[in-house]
């Protein structure tokens, strides 16, 4: 895995491979029939090692699909600083791969869906979270896209503050940044909660005349 990571997956040689795997050049061939296939699983391997969605403190679950969300986002630095190697792994198989890799690729995710990204989704769509209308491979895909490239972002100027502001971002500052981000994606795939109209005050009425106190109104929510 750390010579993938260090020099990229099309410029580590075989023979580097193999010295890292404490193996003959031969036996790469041998065991995993090509460097795509080597590269393949290590790649599955990296995504093994980072935790699913829901494999949060009970109490962070509590508050639902966009508090969990706000805490993998909040802890996104942790991948840089304990992280750092298989995170490199994914993101070279993400955006360094070729099309026949990147297929397997998508097929091992899909099959294994190591992240717990659908048992996400349905959580969020159990606690009545997220638009039950859409589904749920809908909103897998739209949030794999658009949560990974806020991280990689975060991660980027992690590593490279100059790149986006000339002295970094503040603490302050990257928290703002993932409220606006799930403020938007609160109002892409989330539902918005029913508003409960207060009830008017009665009026007061002459001695001997009756009338019912008005039940609350429910606004349908936008």
């Amino acid at each position: 895995m750390p010579v993938f990571a260090d020099r990229g997956y099309h410029a580590a040689r075989m023979d580097d491979l193999a010295a890292g795997l404490g193996i003959a050049k031969g036996s790469i061939f041998q065991h995993f029939g090509s460097k795509e296939a080597l590269f393949l699983e290590v790649y599955k391997k990296a995504a093994r090692s980072f935790s699913a969605y829901l494999d949060v403190a009970a109490e962070i679950r509590q508050g639902g699909f966009f508090e969990v969300l706000r805490y993998w986002l909040a802890h996104t630095e942790h991948m840089v600083r304990e992280d750092w190697i298989p995170y490199r792994i994914l993101l070279l198989g993400n955006y360094g791969a070729d099309l026949t890799l990147k297929r397997e690729i998508n097929r091992f995710l899909v099959a294994e869906d190591p992240f717990g990204r659908v048992a996400f989704v349905r959580f969020g769509l159990e606690r009545r979270e997220l638009r039950n209308e859409l589904d749920v491979e809908t909103i897998v895909s739209f949030l794999d896209w658009v949560v990974e490239r806020f991280q990689d972002a975060l991660l980027v100027e992690e590593l490279d503050p100059g790149l986006f502001r000339r002295h970094g971002a503040s603490v302050e500052k990257k928290e703002a940044r993932i409220k606006q981000f799930l403020d938007v994606l609160r109002r892409a795939i989330g539902i918005e909660p029913t508003i409960v109209a207060p009830i008017p005050h009665p009026r007061h009425k002459r001695a001997g005349s009756h009338s019912p106190l008005p039940s609350p109104q429910f606004l349908p929510a936008r």
